[in-house]
């Protein structure tokens, strides 16, 4: 499947400026950096890109070092196999992208299935700072669902047609605004929208969230939460449809030390409808943590 053009779809990318292409692990990632300080880590979750924290980033580069990047086989970064999909798998291969860029970040934010990254890195890499998940996508599905469901995107990721005929249909679905409003609750600006229409009807782009799906093994990290030693703080948006906050109230009783924030009238893309009051939660946080 094709990439994204970083000369052609890039063009319109939120702090452009502030980008790099980094070789690691027989990988290219889109990296972006931002600000002096104390480094913080920024993951998107799955089918987004750096692009998300586009408001964000910048209040937090105010007092950090800000390092945001695209997941494998998201966006802009490109050559990583189904096999880095999983989620111990990509908690790897960002473990090796940190030690390339030489960083050890402070704190680890992650945005619904970047929080799951983030605390695989705690269980699995040794980083031992501070977490803050935004929409924590941390609850596998109930019941059989939690087989079923990846079975049924593997079996999509694996047919080369599926990629392609979802992005084709976006425009049947109403469009990128209505179906973005349908999957998160959630109004973002307009620069923000052009970037996720620009993602949804990408088929290269579309096959690496397929694939992240198809591989992700939260029944995993949900056996080994209880291990979990970093402080991490949760923000939840409480009109948010894809994680209810009824399921981060659950996950966050599994961490030892976790504290839960829920927004009223904001969605799955909290962070993006209303990045200064997100940033000031996490201001706090930090602030006691490092």
């Amino acid at each position: 499947m094709s990439t994204l053009d970083w000369n052609r779809e890039g063009l319109i990318w939120p702090h452009r400026d502030a980008s790099a292409f980094i070789e690691a692990g027989g990988a290219r990632w889109h990296v972006q950096r931002m600000g002096t300080g104390t480094p913080l880590l920024l993951l998107h979750g799955t089918g987004a890109s750096v692009h998300s924290w586009r408001d964000l980033m910048p209040i937090l580069a105010q007092s950090h070092e800000v390092i945001a990047i695209d997941l494998p086989r998201h966006a802009f970064t490109t050559g990583h196999s189904a096999y880095a999909m999983g989620l111990p798998a990509m908690a790897g291969e960002v473990a090796g992208l940190l030690k390339t860029l030489n960083i050890a970040p402070a704190a680890i934010i992650g945005h619904s299935a970047g929080a799951a990254l983030a605390l695989q890195l705690g269980l699995a890499h040794n980083f031992v700072g501070p977490i803050v998940g935004l929409s924590s996508a941390l609850r596998p599905f109930p019941g059989p669902f939690a087989q079923i469901f990846p079975a049924v995107a593997k079996a999509l990721f694996i047919n080369p047609l599926v990629p392609r005929i979802f992005t084709g249909s976006i425009d049947l679905l109403g469009g990128a605004g209505r179906f973005l409003w349908r999957s998160t609750h959630s109004r973002i600006s307009a620069e923000g929208l052009a970037c996720y229409r620009t993602l949804l009807k990408h088929s290269g782009h579309a096959g690496g969230a397929l694939a992240m799906m198809a591989n992700w093994d939260l029944p995993g990290l949900r056996d080994r939460i209880g291990s979990v030693t970093n402080p991490v703080l949760m923000v939840h948006g409480e009109s948010d449809p894809a994680i209810p906050p009824s399921w981060a109230r659950e996950a966050h009783g599994w961490l030892p030390d976790a504290r839960l924030e829920v927004l009223s009238g904001l969605g799955h893309l909290a962070h993006e409808e209303a990045p200064d009051k997100v940033a000031a939660l996490i201001a706090a946080f930090l602030a006691e943590q490092i």
